[in-house]
C-alpha cells in the first residue's frame, strides 16, 4: 500500500473530491482524520472506511476558525501520534461577481475559508514535519487559481493566492523534507456550488464563455488519484508546484 502508516488530515472530506481522497488514502494504508463543517457527512465517511477495514476518526472543522484548525491538527497527533500528510481541499464558491460588484463582506468570507484557512493549517503542521524531517502538503487551488475566468473576483484571487502558498511553501522548506503541491481541478462532479448564492448575471454569463469549452466534468475519484500520487513517494522530486487535472479544458486558452 503506497501510505502504509502514514497519518493523514483532509478537510472538506464530508462529500465530493474529499471524500475520495480520504477513502482513497484510508484503502492506501493511511489514518485518516476526516475534517468538515458538516459533522454528520464526516461520521459517515468514517463509518464507511471502518467498513472497509480503514482506519479513521470525524472532527467537526470550520476552517475559518484557527481554533477548530489547530483542533484539527492536534487530534491527528494525539489519536495517530503524528501527522505526515496535510491535504486543504476545503473550499467554497463566490457568487460570480467582478470586481465591480463585490462586497467585503464576500470577499473576506472567501479568504478566510479558501485562504487563510489553508496558510493557517499549514502554520500549524509545519512545525511537526520540520521535527519529523518529512511531511507532504497537498492544497487544493483550482483551474480559476490560474485563469480569470471560472468563477468571480473573490474565489479566483483566493485560488490564485493558493498557488502563491503552495510555490512559496514548497521552496522555502524545499531542503527541509517538506514537499508542498496543489491541484487544479477543472469542472468536477462535487456539490461546491450549493455554496454559490445570489448568483450574479453579468460575472455568470462571462464565466459561461470558458465553460463553454469544458470537455467533460471530472469525478472525484479522478482527482483524488492525483491527489494519491502528490502523497506518495512516487512523486518524491515533485515540489512546489500545481498539477491540472482537467481533461484539458485549460489547454484551449
Amino acid at each position: 500500500m503506497k501510505l502504509d502508516g502514514k497519518v493523514a488530515v483532509v478537510t472538506g472530506a464530508a462529500s465530493g473530491m474529499g471524500k475520495a481522497i480520504a477513502t482513497l488514502y484510508a484503502k492506501e494504508g493511511a489514518k485518516v482524520v476526516v475534517a468538515d463543517l458538516n459533522k454528520e457527512g464526516a461520521e459517515q465517511v468514517v463509518e464507511e472506511i471502518s467498513n472497509d477495514g480503514g482506519v479513521a476518526t470525524a472532527v467537526q472543522v470550520n476552517v475559518a476558525k484557527l481554533e477548530d484548525i489547530e483542533h484539527m491538527i492536534d487530534t491527528a497527533v494525539n489519536k495517530y501520534g503524528t501527522l505526515d500528510i496535510l491535504v486543504n481541499n476545503a473550499g467554497i464558491m463566490d457568487g460570480f461577481e467582478p470586481v465591480g460588484d463585490i462586497s467585503d463582506e464576500k470577499w473576506d468570507l472567501i479568504f478566510e475559508v479558501n485562504t487563510k484557512g489553508v496558510m493557517r493549517a499549514i502554520r500549524k503542521a509545519i512545525p511537526i514535519f520540520l521535527e519529523k524531517g518529512e511531511g507532504v502538503i497537498i492544497n487544493t487551488a483550482s483551474t480559476g487559481g490560474l485563469n480569470g475566468a471560472h468563477a468571480g473576483v473573490a474565489y479566483g484571487a483566493s485560488k490564485h493566492a493558493v498557488v502563491g502558498i503552495t510555490k512559496n511553501t514548497g521552496f522555502m522548506y524545499a531542503q527541509k523534507g517538506i514537499r508542498c503541491n496543489a491541484i487544479a481541478p477543472g469542472a468536477v462532479e462535487t456539490n461546491i456550488m450549493s455554496s454559490v448564492k445570489d448568483v450574479n448575471e453579468f460575472g455568470a454569463s462571462r464565466a459561461r464563455v470558458a465553460q463553454s469549452v469544458i470537455p467533460r466534468a471530472g469525478k472525484p475519484e479522478e482527482i483524488a488519484q492525483v491527489a494519491l500520487f502528490l502523497a506518495s513517494d512516487e512523486s518524491s522530486f515533485v515540489n512546489g508546484t500545481v498539477v491540472v487535472a482537467d481533461a484539458g479544458w485549460t489547454a484551449a486558452f
